[in-house]
């Protein structure tokens, strides 16, 4: 489960996650899909980036 809001800046991330995660499993490339969502904080690219599921 991804936070909701960045741990450095603030910035709200989660309302982006599945979208990313859809088109990243689809074969689009992480920084195509970072850059279309509006996601330019490096910080903010690193909750995506780095985000491993645990169940």
């Amino acid at each position: 489960m991804i936070p909701v809001r960045c741990l450095s800046c603030g910035k709200v991330v989660s309302a982006y996650f599945e979208e990313y995660q859809q088109r990243t499993a689809d074969g689009e490339d992480p920084k195509k899909v970072l850059d279309d969502l509006g996601i330019t904080r490096y910080c903010c690219r690193r909750m995506f980036i780095t985000h491993v599921e645990v169940w």
